[in-house]
Protein backbone atom coordinates (compact mmCIF):
# COMPACT_ATOMS: atom_id res chain seq x y z
CA UNK A 1 0.00 0.00 0.00
CA UNK A 2 1.44 3.43 -0.92
CA UNK A 3 1.93 6.00 1.57
CA UNK A 4 0.25 9.49 1.66
CA UNK A 5 2.65 12.26 2.23
CA UNK A 6 -0.18 14.56 3.57
CA UNK A 7 1.18 18.19 3.94
CA UNK A 8 -2.00 19.92 4.25
CA UNK A 9 -2.34 22.50 7.06
CA UNK A 10 -5.45 23.02 8.71
CA UNK A 11 -7.44 25.72 7.40
CA UNK A 12 -7.90 28.49 9.79
CA UNK A 13 -11.02 29.95 11.06
CA UNK A 14 -11.80 33.70 10.74
CA UNK A 15 -11.76 35.28 14.50
CA UNK A 16 -14.56 37.82 13.75
CA UNK A 17 -16.68 34.99 12.17
CA UNK A 18 -16.90 34.06 15.73
CA UNK A 19 -17.78 36.71 17.57
CA UNK A 20 -14.43 38.82 18.29
CA UNK A 21 -14.92 42.10 17.21
CA UNK A 22 -12.24 44.86 16.17
CA UNK A 23 -11.95 48.44 16.59
CA UNK A 24 -9.47 51.08 15.43
CA UNK A 25 -9.22 52.31 19.19
CA UNK A 26 -8.39 48.57 19.93
CA UNK A 27 -4.34 49.13 19.20
CA UNK A 28 -3.41 45.75 20.68
CA UNK A 29 -5.45 43.82 19.06
CA UNK A 30 -4.90 45.39 15.29
CA UNK A 31 -0.92 44.92 16.19
CA UNK A 32 -1.90 41.00 15.50
CA UNK A 33 -2.88 41.72 11.96
CA UNK A 34 0.31 44.23 10.77
CA UNK A 35 3.72 42.62 10.84
CA UNK A 36 6.86 43.72 12.65
CA UNK A 37 7.81 46.26 9.65
CA UNK A 38 3.79 47.93 9.84
CA UNK A 39 2.10 46.14 6.86
CA UNK A 40 -1.21 44.44 6.60
CA UNK A 41 -0.94 40.88 7.17
CA UNK A 42 -2.59 39.06 4.61
CA UNK A 43 -5.64 37.23 4.85
CA UNK A 44 -3.45 33.51 3.77
CA UNK A 45 -1.64 34.72 6.45
CA UNK A 46 -4.00 35.79 9.52
CA UNK A 47 -7.02 33.01 8.68
CA UNK A 48 -9.48 35.71 7.90
CA UNK A 49 -12.55 35.42 5.70
CA UNK A 50 -12.03 38.44 2.52
CA UNK A 51 -14.83 40.64 3.97
CA UNK A 52 -13.30 40.71 7.38
CA UNK A 53 -10.01 40.74 5.97
CA UNK A 54 -11.15 44.26 4.15
CA UNK A 55 -12.72 45.53 6.98
CA UNK A 56 -9.66 44.69 9.50
CA UNK A 57 -7.82 46.98 6.49
CA UNK A 58 -9.87 49.67 6.90
CA UNK A 59 -9.43 49.68 10.51
CA UNK A 60 -5.76 49.97 10.92
CA UNK A 61 -5.75 52.42 8.27
CA UNK A 62 -7.88 55.07 10.85
CA UNK A 63 -6.11 54.06 13.40
CA UNK A 64 -3.33 55.29 11.26
CA UNK A 65 -4.58 58.39 10.40
CA UNK A 66 -5.46 59.47 13.61
CA UNK A 67 -1.92 58.37 14.89
CA UNK A 68 -2.85 55.34 17.23
CA UNK A 69 -0.72 53.00 14.83
CA UNK A 70 2.60 53.88 13.41
CA UNK A 71 2.57 53.86 9.26
CA UNK A 72 5.79 52.01 9.84
CA UNK A 73 8.07 50.94 12.39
Amino acid sequence: MAEFNNNRRKKKVCMMCTGKTVDYKDVETLKRYTNEKGKIVPRRVTGNCALHQRYIAKQVKRARAIALMPYSR
